[in-house]
């Protein structure tokens, strides 16, 4: 399957990287702005197409798979412009600015019949089905608290500073503790709790969210692009917990009965980066005759996106034109 991606940015780099490792997919083209960037991109990983537009790389008839790397302020107009050229797209998370964009765009993906998905990376890796049977299982009793913490220090980050961007903690690093608690828990959530404090551009700079589920789960999460933190999650149950050792890439989940007694620890089968994982699951969903993927629907993608627009309301925080 050949894959073009657009942008050349930090995200992008991963994905022709992961690209250039697999079986059966490769990166046949990049798009950007600049001719010259693209250029230097594609030299730089063997790509052998190198566009200096959006439009000229969606032009392509031998692009199967458009993979949207760009800022969260372009994701729309990229998107949009891909279904309506008849090409399937893998977008960046966050998916859209907001949920009005991101139900636009997937009512689009459904009249044209076109696929689309959103790269929660976490949600397309095996660690998530081995999650889900050990709690299935049993091995924690009933799951009744859930805690999620990711802090990255990316404060400097034009992306993560600026409104226009989309910036903020929540879009960038947040929407991996939401997702994490609706990965491993199905009953909808009923009350929120939440604090957040503002950076000096008026993005959410760091975030602290106590969700209520239907059936009486806690969930704790805490999210920031302003320090650097332990990035763990734990969903502890009534005999014991289970703790993730990476809340975006796991390397093994223990399995714990007492406070730091480990009873077992079970490792994550080997792999590239993780990465590679969400294109095999479009390629697949996509040689299916799909418009989604499984691991993260569409109803999935819009939950968390009207989340979201929730937590910035309450917040004060919004995005030009909103």
């Amino acid at each position: 399957m050949n894959v073009g991606i657009i942008a050349t940015g930090h995200i992008a780099e991963k994905a022709a990287t992961t690209l250039a490792a697999m079986e059966g997919m490769q990166c046949l083209a990049v798009g950007s702005r600049s001719q010259e960037k693209a250029q230097a991109f594609a030299a730089r990983f063997g790509i052998p197409r190198a566009y200096g537009s959006y439009a000229q790389l969606l032009a392509d008839p031998d692009i199967q798979l458009v993979y949207v790397a760009t800022p969260h302020s372009a994701h729309f107009e990229v998107t949009r412009d891909a279904i309506l050229a008849g090409k399937p797209c893998l977008v960046e998370k966050s998916f859209m600015l907001n949920a009005t964009e991101a139900a636009t765009i997937l009512a689009l993906s459904r009249e044209k019949g076109v696929f689309v998905a959103e790269a929660m990376w976490p949600r397309y890796m095996p660690v998530r089905k081995m999650g889900r049977e050990l709690l299935e299982s049993g091995i924690i009793g009933e799951p009744r608290m859930i805690s999620a913490t990711i802090t990255y220090n990316v404060s400097d980050k034009e992306r993560v500073q600026k409104p226009e961007l989309g910036g903020g903690a929540l879009l960038d690093l947040g929407v991996y503790v939401l997702n994490f608690v609706r990965m491993y828990a199905d009953s909808p959530i009923e009350r929120i709790n939440t604090t957040c404090i503002r950076a000096n551009t008026g993005v959410d700079a760091t975030e602290v969210i106590t969700m209520v589920l239907a059936d009486g789960t806690v969930a704790s999460v805490q999210a920031s692009a302003w320090c650097q933190g332990d990035n763990v999650g734990v969903i502890a149950g009534t005999t014991g917990y289970l703790c993730f050792d990476d809340l975006i890439h796991p390397t093994h989940i223990r399995v714990c009965r007492k406070r730091h007694v480990v009873e077992k620890e079970i490792p994550v089968p080997p792999e590239f980066n993780g990465f590679e994982h969400q294109f095999l699951a479009c390629k697949e969903a996509i040689e299916a005759g799909l418009i989604e993927a499984p691991q993260m629907s569409h109803a999935e993608t819009l939950y968390i996106m009207h989340l979201m627009d929730r937590l910035r309301a309450e917040w004060g925080v919004r995005f030009p034109g909103e």
